[in-house]
């Protein structure tokens, strides 16, 4: 979303005089300091300039960095914020040591930079806004000949290759905070930058308290902020490795302007300037909405804006105060409807799609080396983890990302978003929990071959050959959940001759672990049962295949939800006696049994 704003609501009044630069117009030296009232530092390129100012309503006086070439006067760092110069008596100067020094009345020092210890110190303003002081034969163009720089002290702005982060060797965090008001430049109360526990996470927050949470980065962006990609003229880039933790952003045209701001009013924003009408557009800001706030709707609850009410339960998971939800009182969340077993190896994974994921402070994350089936495979050997994602999404095609994300605690913090951004996200759910999503499109009919064990069944069979194909050979892309049972699969639509595949139809197929304890006997039995479950709102059983040690059920595609939803959602409630009345009575008992323990095959 793309929202106007006026110049005069957050810009600042600069009392300066300008004149056109001269030759070495961009430097400060010993013999040449920088006196309020006089010419302001420009740099080479005229985008920045560096000297006294005054915002609106106020007299004090301060030393800052500003857009030299914009209608609007645009404020973008500020040396002394904490202690303002009273008059017009101010001094910018650089000691013999390389030290910044400002002076007010009397010569009185109001604020300096770090001691330095350089023999010909000079104070640079380069292009790009970054203010930076090197000895005099240094080259600006290399880092390690800047000895102090103003982009490592951040005050409100992001600018391109400003980085936001730690410094890992020296524990140094760069971080926005924002103004007092917008006449007082004085550290205010909104900070934006990187919380470092856990998989490192964008936050905003207000003193101590979080507001709004980024999310980690995913290898494209910061999962809870879709908006970071959508406009193709920045470049985005996140380091982590032993010496550092950054963001830092590029513009792809150079012609663009655009930074970052940490408004006083509490808002991240990412502001582009439009030359034509002479004004910021906010390309995107958070917190956005209402699920964008911290925590919205409780731990293990899911935040969804096109939704009313906002907070539901992840599949497996239940009000854990329900009638406070009635109210719309959602901040004790959601607990399991089923508890998880580990020992017994049969829990599976509800999938979250477009997710913002939770809160990562206290997971565990593995950026490389790990296959999302591996990560799969992680989180059921460890009886505490609740989820798991890829960490990295950033691969050429579906299915090639790496690394790993696991949670060990509830999940805080999680939303879905309607079209772009998010990831898939997987939450652990008992087996009886899980219900059987999924669509493909595919033809057969009877088949019977050698080796697929067909002398007992009345239902179609399909052929071990046929299913690997239209999967992918199994696929992880292919690949929609997995449940107790095993895997559930997608199928591509494919039409094939000699009569091997014929009508089509929907449907989702389910594999059978090889680590199951059920035998073939017990498989054969209870394919028989579920094919004499007819039903209009039971999922339909539509053939199986037991070839080669391989067993799978294939069944047709329920688009509105689990066959469990359907026997126990609000919305429809189906009496065991009401199926009953429809089966032979030799399956009465089983049938009863069946849907009293709510299993789904």
């Amino acid at each position: 979303m793309m929202r106007r704003l006026s110049g005069t609501s957050f810009l600042l009044y600069l009392l300066i005089t300008l004149s056109s630069p001269s030759k070495g117009a961009d430097t400060l030296t010993l013999d040449h300091p920088i006196a309020d009232g006089g010419q302001p530092l420009i740099s080479e390129g005229g985008s920045f300039a560096l000297g006294f100012f005054s915002p609106t309503g106020s007299d004090s006086r301060y030393v800052g960095i500003w857009y030299n070439k914009i209608s609007a006067p645009t404020v973008v760092w500020v040396a002394n914020r904490q202690r303002p110069v009273t008059g017009k008596d101010g001094s910018l100067s650089v000691a013999a040591n390389g030290t910044l020094v400002i002076t007010g009345e009397n010569s009185t020092v109001v604020w300096s930079s770090p001691s330095l210890a350089l023999s010909d110190p000079v104070a640079q303003l380069l292009d790009d806004g970054n203010f930076v002081v090197r000895e005099a034969d240094g080259n600006p163009s290399d880092p390690n000949s800047i000895a102090w720089q103003s982009f490592d002290y951040p005050t409100d702005t992001l600018l391109p290759g400003m980085k936001l982060g730690w410094n890992m060797t020296t524990g140094f965090n760069r971080q926005l905070t924002s103004w007092a008001s917008a006449s007082d430049p004085a550290p205010g109360e909104h900070t934006y930058g990187i919380d470092l526990r856990g998989d490192p996470q964008l936050f905003v927050w207000s003193g101590t308290r979080a507001v709004w949470r980024g999310g980690p980065w995913n290898g494209l962006q910061f999962t809870g902020f879709p908006q970071m990609r959508a406009f193709n003229v920045l470049s985005l880039q996140f380091v982590v490795d032993a010496t550092q933790v950054v963001y830092v952003f590029h513009m792809i045209n150079a012609s663009i302007v655009s930074r970052v701001v940490m408004n006083y009013s509490g808002t991240v924003r990412r502001l582009v300037w439009v030359d034509n009408s002479k004004i910021w557009n906010s390309l995107w800001y958070a917190p956005g909405d209402r699920c964008d706030t911290i925590f919205p709707c409780g731990p293990n609850a899911v935040c969804d804006t096109s939704k009313s009410p906002l907070c539901s339960c992840p599949q497996g998971f239940q009000p854990k105060n329900p009638t406070n939800w009635g109210f719309r009182d959602d901040t004790d969340g959601c607990m399991r409807t089923t508890e998880v077993d580990c020992r017994n190896g049969t829990d599976g994974f509800a999938l979250v799609s477009r997710a913002k994921l939770p809160d990562t402070s206290s997971s565990t994350v593995e950026w490389v080396g790990t296959t999302l089936d591996q990560c799969r495979a992680k989180c059921l050997k460890n009886c505490s983890c609740t989820a798991y994602a890829q960490a990295n999404i950033s691969g050429s095609g579906s299915g090639s990302g790496s690394g790993c994300i696991l949670w060990s605690t509830n999940l805080t913090d999680l939303r879905v978003f309607d079209s772009i951004g998010g990831q898939d996200l997987y939450v652990r759910a008992a087996a009886a929990d899980l219900g059987m999503p999924g669509m493909a499109t595919f033809f057969t009919e009877r088949h019977n071959d050698e080796g697929t064990e067909a002398k007992d069944f009345d239902l179609p069979l399909f052929h071990l050959g046929t299913v690997a194909d239209a999967t992918g050979n199994f696929s992880v892309e292919n690949k929609l959940g997995e449940g107790g049972f095993g895997p559930v699969y997608k199928l591509f639509s494919t039409r094939r001759s000699q009569g091997k595949l014929e009508d089509e139809q929907e449907i989702a197929v389910k594999r059978l672990s090889k680590t199951s304890a059920q035998g073939v006997d017990e498989f054969k039995n209870e394919v028989v049962l579920i094919a004499k479950l007819q039903h209009r709102n039971l999922v339909r059983l539509l053939g199986c295949c037991i070839q080669g040690g391989e067993r799978m059920l294939i069944y047709e595609y329920m688009p509105n939800g689990s066959l469990d939803s359907f026997l126990f959602g609000d919305q429809f409630i189906l009496s065991p006696f009401h199926v009953i009345s429809n089966l032979h009575s030799s399956l009465i008992m089983r049938v009863f049994a069946q849907i009293q323990r709510r299993v789904v095959c």
